[in-house]
């Protein structure tokens, strides 16, 4: 989808510039954005606007600060042929928010692009269904765990549908079962025939057999749907309904049809990965984190006797793993990628895991708070992999934050999702539009 855009000029100073850079605008963010008939600062705005654009911004704003605050809709100033505001609009952008009116002011051409995919994002996602299998999220194999999480209650999918538009349709992961088992083993031979992504030699016929049942099983409950985003099921807690876990299943459905799923059914974190995903078109994926600062808290959940010995400020870091390794993320996010045999206890031995890694270097890690107005963005560096053999951890990730102590008291959650690079900047726009407040580490 493409940003639709209002161009604004103002009535009185309108200079040749207006409708040259308003040409150059339509020739670089063809791909981005639709433009209207351009009106003049004051006219009603047409309500297929996702926001106004100003070409050119001159002195009269100066005199026209109540109508800027009155026009409704975000506010994007391109008055550079480089898709980027100009040096001179600064005093004007300084008099716009001293009365209270904030504006969009890309300095860079990637900037301009993120923006205007955000703002077709906030209208798609009004159209957008999550698509949960759960049936009891309370009970099951762990519920003194389960039953802590916001994502599971009626105010965490009510607060999704009023601040983003998303809905949340929950399907039984009882029947998604007996709809696997209803699959012929012939059509399951048929799916895994298609497939080429790497598996490990111990990933058994089985094994394989129950991935693709998964997935077949899925895919057939939306048929005929085309406003499915994203994807979960309480994979873990409910375990016992399927004989495999949908691993595989999320891997195929993104990368045949860009559907990005949640682990365990956490649509908080669905949304998160969503709405950064779609903005930013960088890989992401969840994982949870376990700061040294835990210790033993952490260390007897993922069964390991210590954390990796790190000499460098070790009040600073964090493992990151889920499922036995780092992670649910899409073959084509990650720079080594494997599917394997299970590692939880808790799911069925015919089930099975990805055991992934994402580059070394920059990582960001996001979250959207449980009310819906904040956002936490912490930019840190992926040091490397560790390995604890027979344990929880195969292979989890290490990762360097700026301040551990204060990660400690501020995180929202267990579960973050994880951006490779640094996106702190990109977010603050990217918040602007969807009325969040960014907080930082």
């Amino acid at each position: 989808m493409k940003a639709t855009l209002a161009p604004i000029f103002f009535k009185r100073d309108r200079t040749a510039k207006f409708s040259n850079q308003l040409q150059h605008i339509k020739n670089e963010l063809s791909e981005y954005v639709r433009l209207l008939e351009p009106i003049a600062l004051g006219e009603p705005i047409d309500e297929q606007a996702d926001a106004v654009v100003f070409p050119e911004i001159l002195g009269e704003a100066y005199e026209h600060s109540d109508v800027f605050k009155s026009l409704g809709k975000p506010i994007l100033i391109l008055t550079s042929e480089f898709m980027t505001i100009s040096m001179w609009d600064w005093e004007i952008m300084d008099f716009l928010r001293g009365k209270g009116v904030q504006v969009l002011a890309p300095y860079n051409k990637q900037q301009s692009e993120i923006i205007c995919r955000s703002l077709a994002l906030k209208r798609k996602m009004r159209q957008t269904t999550f698509l949960i299998f759960q049936d009891n999220p309370g009970e099951g194999f762990q519920p003194e765990i389960f039953k802590c999480f916001y994502w599971w209650g009626k105010e965490c999918t009510e607060l999704l549908h009023e601040k983003f538009g998303l809905s949340i349709e929950r399907r039984s992961l009882i029947e998604l079962g007996k709809v696997e088992q209803s699959i012929s083993d012939d059509d399951a031979r048929s799916e895994i025939a298609t497939w080429d992504f790497p598996m490990s030699e111990r990933l058994s016929d089985e094994m394989k057999m129950g991935a693709a049942k998964y997935y077949l099983a899925v895919k057939q409950s939306m048929k005929g749907r085309n406003d499915i985003g994203g994807i979960g099921s309480n994979c873990l807690n409910e375990s016992r309904f399927s004989s495999s876990t949908p691993c595989i299943a999320w891997n195929l459905f993104y990368e045949r049809q860009k559907l990005l799923w949640a682990c365990e059914g956490d649509t908080l974190s669905l949304a998160t990965k969503y709405l950064l995903h779609h903005a930013l078109d960088v890989p992401v994926m969840m994982s949870n984190i376990y700061p040294v600062l835990m210790g033993m808290a952490a260390l007897k959940h993922e069964g390991i006797p210590s954390f990796p010995e790190i000499l460098d400020e070790p009040e600073h870091h964090i493992l990151l793993a889920h499922c036995g390794y780092f992670g649910l993320a899409p073959e084509s996010f990650c720079s080594s990628w494997k599917a394997c045999p299970p590692v939880l206890k808790i799911v069925d031995k015919k089930a099975h895991a990805l055991d992934v890694r994402f580059p070394v270097g920059p990582i960001t890690m996001a979250k959207i708070d449980t009310t819906m107005q904040k956002i936490m963005v912490i930019e840190g560096e992926l040091k490397g992999y560790v390995q604890y053999a027979g344990s929880d951890c195969r292979n989890g990730a290490i990762v360097k934050v700026n301040n551990g102590p204060k990660l400690m008291q501020d995180i929202y959650s267990h579960h973050q999702i994880l951006l490779t690079g640094h996106h702190k900047t990109s977010i603050a726009f990217i918040a602007n539009i969807f009325g969040l407040t960014v907080e930082t580490l």
